[in-house]
């Protein structure tokens, strides 16, 4: 006995026939700037958490003990430095200027990695004096926050190179741009935080 299988007169469709065109690096812009959203919610959180916690020392070290204004300020200085040359590269971009695009983003890259070199210092020294973050919750929330900001930006170090490795291969087309763009929205983003953090746990740290 056997059976006869007949297929199915119409494939079924599993998209929208009328579906209209996107420009081209719509959908990229879109996500990345949900993402931008995300991340906003996620130092929003860290920074409420400090502002919670940022006042219980359980008699260990504060802000005035441990936090070098001039370092800070110097740190500072690095990532704001980064963000113009990062500019910079984004100008010679429009003009189509590979070498001139890849010679900022090396000054960025720089920047960025001095930026982290103060700051692993800074970590370092205060684990040195017996500041970790398991001494109180002021130690915990700080490293937190601080480290998470840290951690973005040793990402967008990484995708810094990797872009330059794709510019140096593909030179400045449609895609690498878009993905400039990005990496220019994040790379400033970082900045803003990072204002938020010298303002609101350096700054009134050392009024408390």
């Amino acid at each position: 006995m056997s059976t006869t299988v007949t297929a199915p007169s119409e494939a079924p469709v599993f998209y929208v026939v009328d579906e209209h065109p996107h420009p081209e690096g719509h959908s990229t812009a879109l996500g990345f700037w949900i993402y931008l959203m995300s991340d906003c919610l996620i130092f929003a959180i860290l920074f409420a958490t400090f502002g919670v916690l940022g006042g219980n020392y359980a008699a260990g070290p504060g802000p005035r003990d441990l936090f070098d204004l001039n370092l800070v300020a110097l740190n500072t200085t690095m990532l704001l430095l980064s963000s113009i040359t990062y500019g910079f590269a984004m100008l010679a971009m429009d003009k189509d200027r590979v070498k001139a695009t890849q010679f900022w983003l090396v000054i960025t890259g720089l920047f960025g990695l001095a930026f982290l070199s103060i700051e692993l210092y800074e970590f370092h020294h205060m684990i040195a004096e017996g500041a970790t973050p398991q001494r109180s919750a002021f130690l915990s929330a700080f490293f937190t926050l601080v480290g998470t900001h840290g951690l973005h930006v040793t990402f967008g170090i990484i995708w810094l190179v990797t872009l330059m490795v794709q510019v140096h291969q593909r030179g400045l087309v449609v895609a690498n741009k878009r993905r400039l763009m990005c990496l220019s929205m994040f790379w400033h983003f970082l900045d803003v935080v990072w204002i938020g953090v010298f303002t609101f746990v350096y700054l009134l740290g050392m009024l408390r």
